[in-house]
């Protein structure tokens, strides 16, 4: 119930993207949420999930909310699900972040984040709650620039212009060496120059 509210609150109070640090593994009531996200895609709002922190491929163990339920036939439009990297080239995606070669869509950086915390102070955190927010924010960069932009093509270049990654990484929960591109569908890490060079043909040829 607070996640199909919060969504309709946010859409019917002017959002075009929204980030949810949030999930869990199971979801009871599924048909309140999905009549949410599918208000939020008739809008035009982008939502950006956080992939969750359990080392598990989420293609096999679900992490909900997610961007296509067993009851249908397509998956949203207007999501995007996010893995956390790191800085270390020899580690580079995140130990305990969940991943998939179909259901995360990219990464983005969510270790070692310098962030606000409750009373007026900061501290390093780190998670898939911290690399969402990272993708999140580009989408607003490149609305608040590219104001032509929907959603939803901000939301394809984000997942298109990212950088390419081309190395292993340890899977995340294991030691096992992997290329990082099985561990989301583009293979890639948000790239915020590249982004705003996308952004800028795109928007020069409307």
């Amino acid at each position: 119930k607070d996640i199909a509210l919060a969504i309709r609150y946010a859409v019917d109070n002017g959002a075009q993207v929204v980030n949810m640090s949030f999930g869990k593994a199971y979801s009871p009531y599924q048909d309140e949420v999905i009549a949410a996200i599918k208000y939020a895609e008739e809008n035009g709002v982008l939502l950006v999930h956080a992939a969750g922190n359990d080392g598990k491929d989420i293609g096999e163990e679900s992490n909900f909310p997610q961007p296509k339920y067993d009851q249908m036939d397509e998956e949203f439009k207007n999501w995007i699900e996010v893995g956390a990297s790191t800085r270390y080239k020899k580690k580079l995606a995140a130990s305990f972040s969940n991943w998939s070669d179909k259901d995360v869509d990219i990464y983005a950086p969510g270790l070692e984040i310098y962030s606000t915390v409750p009373q007026s102070e900061y501290e390093e955190s780190q998670g898939t709650s911290m690399a969402a927010p990272m993708v999140t924010g580009l989408a607003a960069l490149l609305k608040s620039y590219f104001p032509k932009l929907t959603m939803f093509e901000i939301r394809d270049i984000i997942l298109q212009s990212g950088q390419d990654i081309d190395c292993e990484t340890p899977l995340p929960g294991d030691t096992k060496m992997v290329p990082f591109k099985a561990l989301c569908e583009t293979g890639k890490i948000a790239n915020v120059y590249n982004a705003v060079e996308m952004a800028m043909e795109w928007e020069a040829k409307k």
